[in-house]
Formats: C-alpha cells, structure tokens, sequence
C-alpha cells in the first residue's frame, strides 16, 4: 500500500461523526453494507482490498459510528461492484425498459454527513445513468471538509434556494445564488459551502 493510500486511510478513519438519529426515510446504511460484504464472505480486510478504504472506515460504517461522504460511498458501490442506488434500497429487481420513477416532497433516501444532506431522487431505479440529489449544503467553510477531493464522472448543480461558493481544484471558488448551476468534470477536487444566512438547497445531479 502507498505512504499517499496509507494517509487517504488515515483521514477517512478519523472523519467520524457521533451516531446519527434516525430520521423518516433514512437508511440504514452501515446494516446494508455488512449484509453485503457477508453476502461475499469477505472479511472486514478483504472488502478494504476491494474497496480502497480503511478496514477501520468500513467497521465505522457497518456499526453507524461514521457518516460517509459522497466520495467514500462511491468507493463501496465500486468495490462491491453494484449499482450505488442499492447502497439505499434493501431490496432490487429487473428492470423492464420503458421505466419511470416519482418521487413526492420530502421522499427519497437520506445521505447526512457533516458537511451535506443528500436526498437521493428516484431512488428506487436501479442502474441509472445518472445520479439525482436534493441536497442541503451545510458546510460554512471550506476547512470544513477534512479531505476535499474528485471522483469518476460529471455533475450539475443548480441552486434551488439560497447562495453558495462552489471550490474546484483549477478554478477560483465560483459565487452561485438561486437560479444559478455549474457543469465540471468529476476528477477535479471540489466542495461547495453555503454562504447565505440559511443552509443553501441545491439540486445536484452526477453521472453514474
């Protein structure tokens, strides 16, 4: 493993948070990721190979001791090599083409870390090109986020409610207000911050 892998580990392991209330429509996602490494007979060492994380990290997460980022996540849909969308949904079927999905006000799986809410959208579609999130950007600051990074893909942001300051690795932080979006490439660092008096609400949307 490399000194830059050792100390990737080392900041994911220490970005615990206390255990999360349960909140309507959350799901359990640390019971969803240890049903899922049993259902492979990997031990906590083997799905760290697999995943790229800490064994640590996925012990943390397994017992709901830490909430993952967006980038952590993706990391175990990846190893696990399943659609990210059943990391939130305990049950998954065929699916016919021609396929639609609603989802109602305040519907959708919940994803809370520190720095974002995320509300995953049609949530019950399985391997979908593309990845729908209400998310509310809690993060004042960007010393906020322990370890800012990329990941595979594109995304879209467009600003429902409020003023955010969106970082990316190449560029100066861009200022959006309402009404406002940005289109980057994945593979750049990037974290967005809220900058109005309220938690800012945006829609962001990522590539699968």
């Amino acid at each position: 493993m490399s000194n830059t892998q050792d100390y990737q580990n080392i900041i994911e392991s220490n970005r615990v948070q206390p255990p999360a209330r349960r909140r309507a429509g959350a799901m359990a996602l640390g019971k969803q990721v240890r049903q899922l490494r049993k259902s492979k007979n990997w031990t906590l060492e083997e799905a760290a190979q697999r995943t790229g994380l800490a064994a640590s990290t996925l012990s943390k997460i397994e017992n709901d001791h830490m909430s993952p980022t967006f980038d952590v996540v993706q990391k175990l849909a990846d190893g696990f090599e399943i659609d990210i969308t059943r990391l939130f949904n305990a049950e998954t079927s065929l699916e016919a083409s021609g396929r639609r999905s609603v989802t109602r006000a305040g519907d959708g799986k919940l994803m809370e870390t520190a720095v974002y809410a995320h509300r995953l959208l049609a949530s019950d579609l399985m391997n979908k090109r593309i990845l729908p999130f209400r998310s509310v950007i809690k993060a004042r600051a960007i010393d906020e986020f322990l370890d800012w990074r990329g990941h595979q893909g594109e995304e879209f942001l467009y600003v429902l409610e409020g003023e955010v300051l969106f970082h990316t690795e190449h560029y100066a932080p861009e200022h959006l207000r309402a009404g406002d979006s940005i289109y980057i490439d994945s593979n750049m660092r990037h974290a967005c911050v809220s900058i109005s008096e309220q938690d800012a609400v945006v829609l962001w949307i990522n590539t699968a």
